[in-house]
């Protein structure tokens, strides 16, 4: 229970008391200063406690937004103040402050809830403030102001801007306008009924599946039925971010549900239409695997760049100029989040051609939809990194360096060779390349020696801070050194079932990767040194995959690759499940990242 304590001169007919009872707080009344003082020293320290303004006019919405978002130790809206309990002491010491100051006195000409996070400021403790648009907060100073604000509180529906403000400021143009003008009503309607946001991601993992399950049933009714099941999935995806919205229902665990499930369903959805092909004859595991590699590989160039970024100083170049004058020009806005194949356009694509082609053609679409999409958005991103003088931090350089997932040899490596190879880039590029060349060479053990090659350049690669204009990139030519390893060498084994057993192993690393990227996004930190070292970091299962092709015979590789894949997936998701329920559990700030469409 939220405790919210009520000061200064009460006016007959106001509604704050059933406005903040309906938010979810138990009203106490203070008489004054030192009466506030002694009422929040009785609350609970693990729970919230708010201070508001007796005289308060304005929509029960802008109180929600000022006193119930989970995310944020303390926050304010004109006339009340709010904390958690991360923030109690710094609201403790504010109010006691403010009553000495005050001698006790009665607060029927000032509010205390102001004066306090004035107090907060100038402690230069950070309160957040909401931006209230068209919303009404205030606390009027009299009658004839009281009876204007309360004529702007009846001139606004505050429940019209709840339901606008539930959608997500910056959408691709399908979600815009194709699914967000009904699935906001559909997340009021699971608000009213109680349902939560993981509630509702849950049940769109369950279509996905689902939808899933049809594609593999290999008929044109079960390629129509996955294709309309994976567009009210996509609805159901949009919900429930929306009704985190609508409701302030933000969580450290909701926001890891909806990231890793996005993922997972959109995976296991490729698998689908694998075993769908392969019921009428066609192998496409090669399509479906190397779809999961490109987007797993455009995903973490996001993520590297955003973390190598955010934080920079000078960070301005002409091509940012540039894209902020295109994004000032209606039309050219939707048409660059379209040709990136945001989430909302790549599902609807994907949706139509199951229901109408066959997966074949789905996978070549989609191939080469996200080839330009990476291509436009890494060309564009690298004439920033070239253009832009940006120093970058010490936090986004170790971002960067979790984010690479270097394991015990590559580490070895760094520290037994003293000769420094050249740049971070350069030498991860070098690695990558002969890598590459071994894999097509033909020659059993050439694989080997190239993935040798590549450790010791994964190791030099990491031998300083990667604080380069283009150093953003190495993680993402791992991630597309250690993938494509694994496509390769399954689909050289020529042998049915290695390709599948390939795309589970690429899937159970895939999912430590994502969940090390919203571990770092979370402020979380990077998963546990021993995880790494377990798995063996991504120049260690390189290395080992391509010792086990030169060894093994075709079949016994495939089986190689299954209990790897399923050793990998076992180890990660047990110690992911278990850091994200104990985070949750433990109060960890609540995270609701808007990012980009994925």
């Amino acid at each position: 229970m939220s405790t919210a304590i009520l000061t200064g001169q009460p006016v007959p007919g106001s509604s704050i008391e059933g406005d903040l009872r309906s938010l979810g707080f138990d009203v106490r009344t203070a008489a004054d200063a030192a009466d506030a003082e002694a009422l929040l020293a009785r609350v609970p320290g693990d729970q919230r406690v708010a201070v508001v303004d007796a005289r308060f006019v304005g929509h029960v919405h802008a109180l929600r937004l000022g006193l119930t978002d989970p995310r944020f130790p303390l926050a304010a809206v004109p006339g009340a103040v709010t904390a958690q309990p991360a923030g109690r002491q710094a609201l403790t010491r504010a109010v006691a402050r403010e009553n000495s100051a005050g001698g006790g006195t009665a607060l029927a000409v000032d509010s205390l809830a102001d004066r306090v996070v004035a107090a907060l400021a100038a402690d230069g403790t950070e309160v957040h403030r909401p931006e209230l648009g068209s919303l009404v907060a205030e606390v009027p100073a009299d009658p004839q102001a009281r009876n204007e604000a309360r004529q702007a509180v009846a001139a606004v529906d505050d429940e019209a801007v709840r339901l606008k403000s539930a959608v997500k400021a910056r959408d691709g143009f399908f979600t815009t306008y194709c699914i967000s003008p009904y699935s906001r009503y559909l997340a009021r309607w699971c608000a009213r009924r109680g349902l939560t946001p993981n509630q509702v991601t849950t049940a769109s993992l369950i279509t996905a599946l689902i939808a899933a399950g049809c594609a593999a049933t290999g008929t044109r009714g079960g390629f129509i039925a996955a294709g309309l099941l994976l567009i009210f999935s996509f609805v159901l995806d949009c919900t429930d971010g929306q009704l985190a919205r609508y409701s302030l229902q933000y969580s450290t665990l909701g926001a890891w549900l909806d990231a890793t499930f996005d993922r997972a369903k959109e995976y296991a959805y490729y698998a689908g239409l694998a075993l769908g092909a392969a019921r009428g004859g066609d192998d496409v595991w090669a399509l479906a695997l190397g779809a999961m590699v490109l987007q797993s590989c455009r995903h973490i160039v996001d993520f590297s760049f955003n973390e190598a970024n955010h934080d920079a100083t000078a960070n301005t170049s002409p091509t940012a100029a540039l894209s902020d004058k295109l994004d000032s020009v209606g039309w050219t806005v939707w048409v660059r989040r379209m040709i990136v194949l945001p989430i909302g356009e790549r599902w609807a694509m994907i949706a139509v051609l199951t229901a109408v082609t066959t997966p074949r053609i789905t996978f070549y679409a989609l191939l080469i939809g996200c080839a330009f999409a990476a291509t436009y958005t890494t060309a564009g991103r690298v004439l920033r990194s070239l253009t832009r003088k940006a120093k970058r931090t010490d936090r986004a350089a170790q971002a960067l360096a979790d984010l690479a997932d270097n394991g015990p040899l590559a580490s070895l490596v760094a520290r037994a060779t003293r000769a420094r190879l050249g740049a971070p880039l350069l030498v991860a590029l070098a690695g990558t390349a002969v890598l590459a060349v071994s894999l097509f060479s033909g020659v059993t053990w050439a694989p080997v020696v190239g993935a040798v090659v590549y450790t010791v350049t994964a190791g030099q690669a990491l031998y300083r801070p990667l604080k380069g204009a283009l150093d953003w990139l190495v993680p993402p030519l791992f991630r597309a050194a250690e993938y494509g390893t694994v496509l390769v060498l399954a689909a050289q084994a020529d042998v049915n079932g290695a390709l599948p057993a390939a795309f589970g192993l690429v899937g159970a690393v895939a999912y430590h990767h994502y969940d090390t990227v919203y571990r770092i996004r979370g402020n979380a930190g990077a998963p546990p040194a021993w995880l790494v070292r377990a798995i063996g970091g991504h120049e260690g299962r390189t290395l080992l995959v391509t010792v086990l092709a030169a060894v093994l015979s075709a079949s016994q590789f495939k089986v190689a690759l299954t209990v790897l894949a399923v050793a990998v997936a076992l180890v990660v998701l047990v110690e992911s499940i278990r850091f994200w329920v104990s985070a949750h559990q433990g109060g960890a700030p609540a995270v609701h990242d808007e990012g980009e469409p994925a």
